[in-house]
């Protein structure tokens, strides 16, 4: 290094600086900054006539940035886990949103996808080897995966991170497409006898489609201190939820004993336990009575090959087939307890709902977190632009602009442009994927087209609106007529659960009343 003062250049001599796997050395002298030895800094740089100072003198000290882990143990830890995301199926529950997209790439909460929750929570427990599998519609989820995911030479997790999709495919053993769960995963259980995942001893099974911020960490650790050969993650309900899950049954030390699918009556009443077992205080657990499954999961390696493999190689589902009668077989089956917010997003209701309760103050889950943020793909726009417009209970995301309308209880999603005295409430705006001009808008309406977005004086309610709609001036968009079902995708919109759904790149007449 050269510093140069006049016509009198002063050589300040580097030391080796040994690079550890994780970012960057700070240059300290003493207050932790760079800077010279003291012998150093009593040395007037601009002295024509400076005088020789030991080489030793000009050294600057350095120090390396703490590693990530704090030891090898840690480490060693993290790569014995790996993770498997289920993509799910065809997303029949969320159509017409998977009508070009598969499930997990759903947008959610104006930024985010929803494989953005389970990589996140990963990510911030410390699992490094990933792996999502997917079926249906899968071109938007690999490339937000490759945009937002790219864990490069896996140096910061110690060398053997990754992310890595795992596409149904045919092969001379297998031709058949993924029949369930279980069986996605079966298909690549030969992934996990390989060499490069030598040292991984437990998979954790999780889903793509649920809302929660959870560290799987800890979710693994009650797996080994256990002795458990597979753990359930479940959570405690009430009466009047219990009906809509699968529950188990437990004995005094949190073994499963006992599995019902959605039971009602008389059935409901078999599976009520003492959730007390889980940590609950009497309080809770009384109001509380059941425990629910919450479709995520820790196997032992060993043991999820050889379930899959051979005893049960005709099984294709996980929560209805294979843990029940693994737990039956004598396999000790544990129950772990989640007990904070969790959502199954899977229908459209429960999407629509779930995203409207983010815009609530104070909201049940908040994506950011300083601790363990929820990550998607930084796409570098610029902030909301809003024009005189009423905002109340809602989320504006990154590149919107709204000019002088009125937004209640929504949700408004990248680039979305909102036009004059337009009325958002009670609705989920999902946005664009690309911006248009001022000159790009007004020459599609002088062609008689639509640009993107939500027209002037136009209202919408109890709607989703999909990416890149094009929504006229002077619509009414409400379900005015309670419609529960209604297949109208030649017009470009769809009601499930009586939410309305513009379709995306749908095109939106003025005047349309729906």
């Amino acid at each position: 290094m050269v510093l140069t003062c006049g016509s009198m250049p002063v050589k300040a001599s580097m030391p080796h600086v040994r690079h550890s796997n994780v970012g960057y050395a700070k240059s300290v002298a003493g207050s932790g900054k760079l800077g010279f030895s003291k012998a150093m800094s009593d040395v007037p740089l601009c002295n024509k006539k400076a005088k020789t100072v030991h080489r030793k003198a000009h050294m600057v000290q350095a120090v390396i940035e703490k590693p990530l882990m704090e030891n090898s143990t840690a480490r060693s830890v993290s790569s014995s886990i790996a993770a498997v995301i289920l993509g799910g199926g065809a997303g029949s529950r969320l159509y017409p949103l998977t009508k070009q997209r598969a499930k997990p790439a759903v947008p959610i909460g104006g930024a985010y996808r929803l494989i953005d929750v389970p990589m996140s929570n990963c990510i911030n427990s410390g699992i490094s080897k990933i792996y999502i599998l997917t079926q249906f519609n899968s071109t938007s989820l690999n490339r937000h995966l490759a945009r937002t995911y790219n864990f490069g030479s896996g140096v910061r997790f110690g060398g053997d991170g990754f992310v890595e999709v795992l596409a149904a495919t045919q092969t001379p053993t297998d031709k058949e497409w993924f029949q369930g769960t279980a069986d996605a995963v079966r298909q690549y259980a030969w992934l996990f006898e390989d060499i490069k995942n030598r040292v991984v001893q437990d998979i954790v099974i999780l889903s793509g489609d649920h809302l929660y911020r959870m560290d799987y960490m800890k979710f693994v650790e009650y797996h080994r201190d256990q002795g458990a050969d597979i753990t359930v993650g479940c959570l405690p309900v009430d009466y009047e939820r219990a009906s809509d899950f699968g529950l188990m049954n437990i004995d005094n030390e949190g073994v499963v004993t006992k599995f019902a699918e959605k039971p009602k009556g008389k059935e409901l009443d078999a599976m009520k336990v003492d959730t007390t077992v889980l940590g609950l205080d009497d309080e809770q657990a009384s109001k509380q009575p059941f425990i629910a499954s919450m479709g995520i999961y820790v196997f032992k390696k060993d043991v999820l090959v050889q379930l899959l493999k051979n005893k049960y190689p005709g099984s294709n589902d996980f929560g209805g087939e294979i843990i029940p009668m693994a737990a039956a077989e004598g396999q000790k089956v544990i129950a772990y307890l989640f007990n904070d917010y969790w959502e199954d997003i899977g229908t459209m209701k429960s999407f629509f709902d779930a995203n409207l309760a983010l815009a609530q103050t104070p909201p049940k889950f908040e994506f950011y977190d300083p601790q363990s943020p929820i990550y998607t793909s930084p796409r570098f726009l610029p902030p909301a632009k809003i024009v005189h417009s009423k905002i109340a209970d809602a989320i504006v995301s990154h590149g919107a602009f709204l000019e002088e309308c009125s937004v209640e209880n929504a949700i408004i999603g990248l680039r979305s442009r909102i036009g004059k005295n337009a009325i958002i409430r009670d609705a989920m705006i999902m946005g664009a994927d690309y911006y248009e001009s001022d000159q790009q808008r007004e020459t599609l309406l002088n062609q008689g087209r639509l640009p993107i977005g939500v027209g002037d004086n136009t209202e919408v309610s109890n709607t989703i609106v999909d990416k890149n709609a094009r929504i006229g001036k002077n619509c009414k968009i409400l379900n005015k007529e309670g419609v529960e079902e209604s297949n109208q995708e030649s017009k470009g919109y769809y009601i499930r659960s009586g939410i309305v759904t513009i379709l995306r790149n749908a095109e939106i007449k003025d005047g349309t009343v729906i």
